[in-house]
């Protein structure tokens, strides 16, 4: 076998892992074989595969899976109603034993895990907290302008009551005006009445008196 390779994953070799282990899924296969058969193509180790899939890759494709194991299941009924053999071997439960003998091997296996697939996870789990932080600082950055802007409302509430306070005044006074201004003219119409109907006269010490007509 060839070296093993210890580079970082690119996005091809994830489509092909992810291709490979749903295929298997589908077809009744075991992850383990999956891993296995990308190992060999991409000159991995089964192990590198395995974790690359479980830490990083198999949380992108739940609904493919689902999938997978219903089109998995459909062919085993197909397959079944076909064959009439009183005792089938139950491809199904062969898969689940496979499955956990993989999960229970021993750390051997772990121990072949390529660095670069570490430090990349290592560094996707950084990223996830970095995003958290930033969205923190956001949120944060958020409810001071929001603050800042309360702030300013009130401020400018407090200007248009009082310049709803001063027309309140100014109209006020703009009626009293008016009520004056309505008096005045009455009482001038009133004297000029008045003086059509009454007329003046000198006393005998020289002072004026109204004298009717």
């Amino acid at each position: 076998m060839g070296s093993t390779r210890q580079d970082a994953w690119s996005h091809d070799e994830d489509l092909l892992l992810a291709e490979v282990v749903l295929r298997q899924i589908r077809e009744g296969g075991t992850q383990l074989a999956a891993f296995e058969e990308v190992g060999k193509k991409l000159s991995r180790t089964s192990a590198a595969c395995g974790f690359r899939w479980n830490s990083l890759i198999r949380k992108k494709y739940d609904a493919a899976i689902a999938i997978a194991k219903k089109q998995r299941k459909q062919m085993m009924k197909e397959k079944s109603s076909k064959t009439h053999s009183s005792n089938p071997v139950p491809q199904q439960a062969t898969t689940q034993q496979e499955e956990i003998r993989v999960m229970n091997r021993t750390p051997e296996v772990n121990s072949d895990l390529c660095m670069a697939d570490i430090i990349d996870y290592l560094r996707n789990i950084q990223n996830s907290e970095q995003d958290v932080f930033t969205l923190q600082a956001e949120k944060d950055r958020l409810k001071e302008n929001l603050l800042k802007i309360e702030k300013e409302n009130e401020v400018l509430n407090h200007k248009l009551q009082k310049l709803q306070n001063d027309y309140d005044h100014v109209y006020e006074d703009y009626k009293i005006m008016l009520n004056f201004m309505e008096r005045a003219r009455k009482m001038a119409v009133t004297d000029e009445d008045e003086d059509s109907q009454v007329k003046f006269q000198m006393d005998y010490n020289g002072n004026l008196e109204k004298v009717e007509k």
